[in-house]
């Protein structure tokens, strides 16, 4: 991830326009990966929500056989685009 990268993440909160947090799992910075939480506590990733998403459509189907028990369902997660717009070390 890099400053300009648009993300799609799990569903936050907040209107397009507004900036959220985004803590850092893992920092690569050329030849350089930190993964030590007590270093990654000191990063702060920036990004501006661009708009509401949604994922693909997964379908859920059960069924049962000799008895006619059918069951079927959908599932859409809801999701986030965001763009970054900041990484301090």
């Amino acid at each position: 991830m890099s400053v300009g990268d648009v993300l799609i993440i799990d569903k936050v909160s907040a209107q397009a326009g507004d900036t959220v947090d985004l803590t850092p799992l893992l920092v690569v910075d050329g030849s350089t990966i930190t993964s030590d939480a007590d270093k990654l506590a000191k990063v702060k990733v920036t990004a501006e929500v661009v708009k509401p998403a949604k994922g693909p459509k997964i379908t859920i189907m059960k069924y049962k056989n000799k008895t006619g028990y059918k069951k079927r369902q959908g599932h859409r997660q809801h999701l986030t685009q965001v763009k970054v717009t900041a990484i301090e070390a």
